[in-house]
């Protein structure tokens, strides 16, 4: 069984995850999503670990070949469970190319079997991130097209909380 692993922080989880997500799960046997802790990350999270793995779990949930797990080690280890896993990652632009591919060759260091696989993201997802789902959400900006409608309220009184407790 072919399984891709997608890591990230999913904080929140947006369409162009999803649909990276969605790509993969055709690709492939088994699709794991795991919602990584990423210590470089951590004081900016607006969700907490388990709103982040409900709201991708709902998210994914159509896909029947996707499941959705977290872990606190390094991702190169974490691939260790599956035997062949492929590392998928969404690249947006060459940006992310760059860093991708350090990423990649410091798991290689950890997990020499483990490959990586890079799809390129949809263009109407070339400008999208959690960070920038955040950044608008905190000012009140339509979140329509940019995360998954059952979302949107959750993300918006999230938002609210935020711009009360920062404004």
């Amino acid at each position: 069984m072919r399984t891709a692993i997608c890591p990230g922080s999913y904080d929140p989880i947006t369409l162009g995850h999803l649909n990276i997500i969605r790509r993969c799960s055709r690709i492939f046997d088994q699709t794991v999503v795991v919602i990584m802790v990423n210590s470089s990350k951590a004081s900016t999270h607006w969700f907490s670990m388990e709103e982040r793995l409900d709201m991708v779990r709902r998210a994914v949930s159509r896909y029947p070949n996707v499941t959705v797990d977290v872990s606190d080690i390094l991702v190169a280890e974490y691939a260790r469970r599956y035997e062949g896993a492929v590392l998928v990652k969404g690249l947006r632009a060459a940006s992310d190319f760059d860093y991708e591919f350090q990423m990649d060759l410091v798991n290689k260091r950890i997990n020499p079997q483990l490959e990586t696989m890079f799809l390129t993201s949809s263009m109407k997802y070339t400008f999208l991130s959690s960070s920038i789902v955040r950044e608008m959400a905190a000012y009140g900006a339509s979140l329509a097209g940019l995360v998954p409608n059952e979302l949107i309220a959750e993300i918006e009184a999230k938002a609210k909380q935020w711009r009360q407790n920062h404004g």
